[in-house]
């Protein structure tokens, strides 16, 4: 690969089941989740992190020291908008790749740059897979689709499902045992089976 992948952290959920706060920053195992996450992709995207988030990007300083980067469309139209915004910044930063992950995924594994950069070839998109679904947002994007991604937007289209289909792209399969390195906090129920795993004992390397 030509230059260093940029790691890209979404955070622009609105986590209505938790009483819409900003989940990436709610505390587990007495850590922030955001912080867990980039303690995971920091040693894999050496052209750094950026976190995807709308709003007072202050609220984050605690937790995260990288940029801040708003949805550079109108309307709030998701997780699209977010990967735009990196894969934007990713060019003007000289990067070819830009990894995204959800913000509320702290089990991430090791090498989930690695094995996702082997997947690609021709396709300029690999998606993470676990337990026979795949994780859209756990993925590997060429910053070369950012225009058709920006168009994508601009006729209303929101499904990143759709847009990754459009192009063709290259799954992996991560193991679920004994913890699925793509678990998504997204209730309190989660928080509860997480908050379990991290007191008995340290999250796997899912290597795979």
């Amino acid at each position: 690969m030509a230059a260093p992948v940029l790691g890209l952290i979404l955070a622009g959920g609105l986590g209505r089941r938790m009483g819409g706060v900003d989940k990436t920053l709610l505390p587990l195992g007495g850590r922030p989740i955001l912080a867990r996450i980039a303690e995971r992709l920091r040693p894999q995207c050496p052209a750094g992190l950026a976190l995807s988030a709308n709003g007072d990007p202050a609220r984050f300083a605690e937790a995260f020291d990288g940029p801040v980067l708003p949805d550079s469309v109108p309307d709030l139209p998701g997780p699209l908008a977010g990967i735009l915004a990196g894969l934007e910044y990713g060019a003007a930063s000289g990067v070819t790749h830009v990894l995204s992950v959800p913000g509320d995924a702290p089990f991430l594994p090791e090498n989930l740059v690695a094995r996702l950069i082997a997947s690609l070839g021709p396709a300029p998109v690999a998606v993470a897979a676990s337990g026979g679904r795949e994780h859209y947002t756990a993925a590997l994007w060429s910053v070369a689709l950012r225009d058709d991604l920006r168009a994508w937007l601009a006729a209303g289209e929101r499904r990143v499902g759709a847009f990754i289909a459009r192009h063709g792209a290259g799954v992996v399969n991560w193991p679920t045992e004994p913890v699925d390195p793509f678990l998504n906090l997204n209730a309190p129920e989660d928080f509860a089976r997480a908050e379990g795993i991290v007191s008995n004992c340290s999250p796997p390397s899912a290597s795979g």
